[in-house]
């Protein structure tokens, strides 16, 4: 396993290159991650989100979207007080809700049940994912703690439903108002995985509901989420709801690791492999598209790595 991650370390890529090095405790570590900092494509994303929130949001799975950016840097490992991050984050903090949860600019058409007007707000399609990327980065603000409560506690017996702030009144995506939001479960996993054990009990009602979810995913598709064929294409970076993002989430969870259902996901991802240990993107973002998992013709470094990780952290505990 670790010949395979050594394989990585040569890359060109940048953030590759330091994650690889961070996965097996080489001393290199810090000089690679300078070089990522510096690398064009990293400062050239830090710079344009300079201008946060970006374009308001009328499509949660929008790649332009800046929240999605700033989720890409952080699990690269962009930190807090790396140059350029405080004025976004300082941004991020001038608009939350009483409850602390960040808000961002929201246009819901009126065909879709909203006013057409941009209005400040949030909902469980974005709040967490801005929140995780605050936490990952090491933000040390109070108020991603009380916002992450409050979010927490809207969970239901199933998972997280279509939650949204005052703001966008009775709005809520297509579907049964007790159905659980796939993507919103899987992003609030994701955040409060950020907190240790602080909120285990979430953490497995989540886990249990996105489970049940791969288990009937070619009957029951909740909010119009279809888990089929394109729900099974490896594709990056983690913006919205597909079988890599999930196992990402999943395999966080020690008590999830030997679940015949995790595993049978984990194996579709594996049985991608190619013979040189790579793994080849099956789907991309087309914002992406000068990256290198942002085309489907060669092997992506950051795509093998990320399924590397998973690898890593599942150990030996998958049989």
């Amino acid at each position: 396993m670790n010949n395979n991650i050594k394989q990585l370390l040569p890359s060109p890529v940048s953030c590759v290159a330091y994650n690889a090095a961070l996965l097996t405790k080489d001393a290199s570590a810090a000089t690679k991650r300078k070089r990522m900092l510096q690398d064009p494509k990293i400062s050239s994303l830090i710079a344009e989100l300079q201008d946060w929130p970006g374009p308001s949001i009328s499509s949660h799975k929008s790649a332009q979207q800046f929240f999605h950016k700033l989720s890409f840097l952080a699990d690269i490992g962009v930190r807090h007080d790396d140059i350029g991050i405080k004025t976004i984050i300082d941004k991020i903090l001038t608009h939350l809700d009483p409850n602390g949860i960040p808000q961002l600019p929201t246009t819901i058409g009126i065909a879709y049940g909203g006013t057409g007007e941009k209005v400040w707000a949030w909902s469980l399609c974005d709040a967490p994912t801005v929140l995780y990327s605050l936490r990952k980065m090491g933000c040390q603000d109070p108020g991603i703690l009380q916002a992450t409560e409050y979010l927490a506690g809207t969970i239901s017996d199933n998972g997280w439903h279509c939650v949204v702030s005052p703001e966008l009144g009775s709005w809520r995506g297509p579907g049964k108002k007790a159905d659980p939001c796939p993507y919103a479960t899987l992003i609030m996993v994701k955040l409060l995985l950020q907190f240790g054990d602080r909120f285990q009990r979430e953490i497995l009602v989540g886990a249990a509901s996105l489970l049940q979810l791969w288990q009937q995913s070619r009957t029951n598709h909740p909010y119009i989420f279809y888990m089929g064929t394109d729900f099974r294409k490896l594709k990056l970076p983690f913006i919205w709801y597909d079988i890599l993002h999930v196992v990402e989430v999943l395999s966080q969870i020690p008590e999830i690791q030997q679940d015949s259902r995790f595993k049978e996901m984990w194996s579709i991802i594996e049985s991608k492999q190619y013979e040189d240990h790579a793994f080849v993107p099956e789907s991309t973002y087309q914002p992406w598209k000068d990256w290198d998992f942002g085309q489907k013709k060669i092997s992506s470094p950051w795509l093998t790595l990320c399924v590397e990780k998973i690898r890593n952290r599942l150990g030996r505990r998958i049989e």
